[in-house]
Formats: C-alpha cells, structure tokens, sequence
C-alpha cells in the first residue's frame, strides 16, 4: 500500500486567501521516478474521477491530485464575479501548488477533459524547465473547437433530436424532461459509456451539483452552445512554445471531436497520438488496461 498525504496550501488571489486541497500518493521525497501532477475535468468536477491514476504510484511515480478552486475540498467562492474564474487562476494555483510541494522544477503535467485544456494552456504559457513531459487526455485545443465539435457529433443524431436539443438551448427551457433526457442519450454515447456510471466518476459530478458555480461560470448552462468565461480561449497560436514529449489520447466517439485536437498534432514538435478505441470520454474507466499501459510506457519511455 502506497503511502497517502492530503494536505491544504494557502492561494492568495487580490489579497483573498484561499485554500488548495492535495493529496499525494507516493514518496515525493524518497522515489527515483518524476512526480505525475493530475489536473481533473469540469470545469468544477473534482479530483475523485482522477484517483484511477493512483495505479502509476506502484510504478514508483508519485500521483499529485488536488482540486481546483471552486470544486471538492478546496475553497468555493459562490460569490465571486463570473470573470474571476478564468484559465490564469487556474495556472497560479498549479504553480503555488507546485512551488508548496517543491517539485516545480521537476515533474510530469497530465490534464483530462478541461484539465487537459489547462495543462495545454499552462505549458505553452508559461515555459520552463520545470514540466518534463506532457498528457492531454480527452481534450480540446480550443474552446470554439470544443463548441464545433459538440455540434458535429450532435448532428449525427436524427434531424428531430438535434433541433430539440438546440431548440431547448435557444429557448432556456435545459430543465424540460424532453432535454434531460436527450442529454441522458448524448453522454452515454459521447461521454461515458458504462451502465452504472463508477463511483468515483459519480462522486465528482454529485460535488459540482452541489456548487456548479464554476462551471456555469466557465462553460455556461449548455451542452451545444459554450456561453461562459472560457469561451475565447485558445492553445493554437501559443502551442509552439510547448517543447516537452507530449502525449495526445482521444477515443473515435469522445465528446471532444477530432477536429479539436487536430492542433495539438499539427503545432506541438515532439507529439504523439494513441486512439482508444473502446472508449469515449473516460478511457480510464472504460479501456483502463490500455490506458494505463498506454500512459506507463510513455511516462518510462520520457523518464
């Protein structure tokens, strides 16, 4: 059994003091293998979905998860104006946290979903030599690509479904049945394909219903139109900058079309892709064997 440490640091925005919420599995101390710090999804889920990663400690790699601001243990902040909640924030708090558990000069960056968004933001904005290599897992380049893409797979829906999908959004009627439902339909062909959903996974979302105001800050009340905060934010124009082995993993039917990570492939210079072909969104429930295979050579291969 890995050693387990959880623990908070102080993150001061504008002079408001927040806390971030960790938890480390493995000796960052004692272990000769490049801690792996794990940004989870939403945005506003929280690290619970992620703990699958714990595997990679039995390899000797210590796993970093926390939740970011506005999710899980970490501090909320329902008040907070709806600009507040931003990809910057979100890159200050990895590097306190980092900085806190002094490895910043020294680990391995994976991102799911958003958190791959945020760890591709994070790398081509602020390049050092701190990150090693870098895991974008299930995840867009761009917002307004994340947006087309939706649409795109919306679209290979019949007629009468996608128009009542948009409809329901144009209309601000997303609390009908009618759309609940469709959205049911939409995320277990797109999102996450097993019947129940793991606990872990249903942990996370059940803690963003609790407090969803990141997440509607960010991405808006929709499924098919993005409205929030991040809806102008792009990696394309800076993904050059990235210069570490980088690792792209996308399924054929995941809610983050081709489209959106065809710059990562294009833009990034030492980039490769792995295609999960049994899975959608959650690849480390769905297809865990080749997941983790899969994330276990590269990390050993970029050790």
């Amino acid at each position: 059994m890995m050693s387990e440490t959880t623990g908070f640091v102080e993150f001061v925005v504008s002079n408001k003091v927040f806390q971030t919420w960790y938890k480390v599995v493995g000796d960052l101390s004692s272990s000769r293998r490049r801690p792996l710090v794990v940004l989870h999804g939403g945005p506003g889920l929280t690290h619970d979905y992620m703990l699958p990663h714990r595997k990679l400690s039995e390899e000797g790699i210590p796993v970093v998860f926390f939740d970011q601001l506005g999710s899980g243990k970490s501090s909320h902040y329902r008040e907070a104006p709806i600009d507040f909640w931003k990809p910057e924030l979100f890159a200050d708090q990895l590097d306190g946290l980092v900085q806190h558990l002094k490895i910043s000069d020294n680990f391995d960056l994976l991102g799911h979903s958003w958190g791959g968004f945020l760890a591709a933001y994070y790398a081509a904005n602020r390049p050092h030599s701190g990150y090693r290599s870098l895991i974008l897992a299930n995840a867009p380049a761009s917002i307004h690509l994340l947006e087309k893409g939706l649409n795109l797979h919306l679209d290979q829906f019949p007629k009468e479904f996608a128009d009542m999908m948009r409809r329901h959004e144009s209309e601000n009627t997303t609390n009908s049945p009618e759309y609940s439902k469709g959205i049911s339909q939409f995320v277990s062909k797109h999102l996450c394909s097993l019947s129940p959903w793991p606990q872990e996974l249903r942990d996370s979302f059940a803690a963003n219903g609790k407090d969803p105001t990141v997440s509607n800050s960010m991405m808006g009340p929709y499924q098919f139109k993005i409205t929030g905060t991040l809806r102008p934010y792009s990696t394309i124009d800076q993904l050059g900058n990235i210069k570490v082995s980088t690792l792209v993993i996308h399924s054929p039917l995941d809610e983050v079309h081709q489209i959106a990570i065809q710059p990562f492939l294009k833009h990034i210079q030492r980039c490769e892709l792995q295609e999960l072909r049994n899975s959608t969104h959650l690849p480390m429930f769905e297809e865990p064997d080749r997941y983790f295979a899969t994330l276990s050579s590269f990390l050993s291969k970029n050790a």
